[in-house]
């Protein structure tokens, strides 16, 4: 019986990510939905470290570093080198945290995208600046403590909605994926590789330290995420809106927040209001799965 996903390894062992790092899973799936023939662009974020030094790297693809607001810009520039030399079968990704695209890197990332540059653009979301400390970014959630929003309570603001500023761009391609769901994650990004234009998608990575949770439960917490509906998988392809996975009956959010020592400040009525966001996000999605809009 043919496996589901890849035997072929792009990523190898030696990598220096932190024991339990989502998005090292992250990588991994994405490069076997894309294949060798692949270039990634980095700017400054964790994978920038868990790539190894030079001259050595720990994924089997060319890997070009870039500024930390660049990465949509360097990856257009990567492809018209390509283009150039008449390479149209190779696949150019940026590959970018949540704090080089929610916020420093939002400026390439909307230009590139309304060129409808022909690239792949992958946001892995650890939802704070975990390379430089933990610091808060626009991927954070209300609630969240990070070194700074460190009152008991986290950050006063809510998670900035990434996926429709990309949808409003009006792209090809949108997809949302997470370690706990490997068939999903590389089928996304191996259709992705078979459309032209500007494709993005937004995985939630999880991180032990940032997070504070125990290294083992890093898959389970990316399940818990979207059987909370704390996070929706689903993919928008030419306009058309899917959920990949509804849940007949959705857990507490409770059940994802409460493992996770960066919430340990909430009070019940924060958990209240966090719920009550969830239920009816959850209910403009269904109703959008149902229309397919």
């Amino acid at each position: 019986m043919k496996p589901s996903i890849s035997v072929d390894e792009l990523m190898t062992s030696g990598h220096q990510a932190c024991q339990g790092c989502g998005a090292t899973l992250t990588m991994r799936y994405a490069l076997k939905g894309l294949g060798p023939e692949t270039v990634v662009v980095l700017p400054a974020c964790c994978w920038t470290i868990i790539a190894g030094a030079a001259p050595r790297c720990s994924i089997g693809v060319p890997l070009l570093h870039a500024p930390f607001a660049a990465a949509a810009a360097a990856a257009s520039g990567v492809k018209a080198g390509l283009s150039a030399r008449g390479d149209g079968r190779t696949t150019v990704m940026a590959w970018a945290g949540d704090g080089g695209t929610y916020d420093i890197g939002i400026q390439a990332l909307s230009g590139a995208a309304d060129r409808d540059e022909d690239i792949i653009y992958c946001c892995y979301d650890n939802e704070a600046y975990m390379n430089t400390g933990i610091q808060r970014s626009g991927g954070t959630p209300s609630g969240a403590w990070t070194m700074t929003t460190p009152g008991k309570e986290g950050s006063e603001r809510p998670k900035k909605d990434l996926d429709a500023i990309m949808e409003a761009h009006r792209i090809p391609y949108i997809a949302t994926a997470t370690p706990a769901y490997p068939e999903d994650m590389v089928r996304k990004f191996a259709k992705a590789k078979t459309i032209k234009g500007f494709r993005f998608i937004h995985v939630l990575s999880p991180c032990p330290p940032g997070w504070k949770y125990d290294t083992a439960d890093t898959v389970k917490l990316s399940r818990l995420a979207v059987q909370t509906g704390m996070f929706a998988l689903y993919e928008i392809a030419e306009g058309r809106f899917k959920l990949n996975l509804n849940p007949a009956k959705r857990k507490p959010v409770g059940e994802y927040l409460k493992p996770q020592g960066r919430f340990r400040g909430l009070k019940p009525d924060a958990e209240a209001a966090i719920q009550a966001e969830v239920d009816a996000r959850w209910a403009l999605l269904s109703q959008r799965h149902a229309r397919g809009t």
